[in-house]
């Protein structure tokens, strides 16, 4: 479970995030959707732990802070980081020696083939494309067999085919009881992943709402009624 418990966050005298409260169950698909300038991206660096802020972060009950918290949780962030000199395979090496967990090259080979990385394990990371990046970050966060992991505009540069390989690997990590949080503006390619969503605005969290709560309301449509009913203007649009 990720629990987000009264966070705040101030850049100067700006008051980004304001008492952000919101849980992500086991084995459940969370959507964290705001507007341009709405807080999403400082909630979701504090849970990563990229800023610091007040308030609370859970990850399956640990303070998101400790050490422990942070083996069993996992960051896909939204522009890809390689290490220029570090091939793909060594990327994967590298996580399994950071998190301290033993995969097999079965199951690495594996996750490659899923992506159609497994040609590319010997190019370096300066040799990628960003779509390619993208994937090998996926596979990065992936390999550590996390209990919680949150993925931020992960289907940005890729192709259709990772794109059906990254629903389809949310799907089987929600069937095994992971928590998955995913910001994303792409609301067309979660409508049939997604289990809870958190509107957000202005530094608030405006509504969670549950699948069944809406019915037959896609998320866009319900992004547009909570934002445009609590606030005298609709601005921008979903980042």
């Amino acid at each position: 479970m990720l629990e987000v418990l009264g966070v705040s966050k101030k850049y100067g005298k700006l008051l980004a995030v304001d008492n952000v409260s919101f849980q992500v169950p086991d084995g459940t698909v969370g959507i964290l959707l705001g507007p341009n300038g709405a807080g999403k991206s400082t909630v979701i660096k504090s849970i990563a732990g990229l800023v610091r802020y007040d308030g609370n972060i859970r990850i399956q009950g640990k303070d998101a802070r400790d050490m422990e918290a942070r083996r069993i949780f996992a960051y896909v962030p939204e522009i890809p980081n390689m290490y220029e000199a570090l091939t793909v395979s060594e990327h994967l090496e590298f996580m399994e020696r950071a998190y301290g967990v033993t995969v097999t090259q079965q199951e690495r080979e594996l996750l490659l083939s899923r992506f159609e990385l497994l040609d590319k394990q010997d190019k370096l990371g300066n040799e990628l494309s960003k779509g390619m990046m993208q994937k090998v970050s996926i596979c990065c966060a992936l390999i550590i067999k996390p209990q919680v992991i949150l993925l931020d505009e992960p289907m940005v540069g890729l192709d259709p085919a990772a794109i059906k390989e990254l629903k389809q690997v949310v799907l089987e990590l929600k069937a095994q009881g992971v928590t998955v949080l995913i910001s994303t503006h792409m609301l067309d390619m979660v409508k049939e992943l997604w289990d809870v969503t958190f509107v957000m605005n202005k530094g608030h969290i405006l509504g969670s709402y549950t699948r069944e709560d809406v019915g037959n309301e896609d998320l866009e449509e319900l992004f547009f009624s909570v934002t445009e009913a609590k606030r005298p203007e609709a601005e921008g649009g979903v980042e």
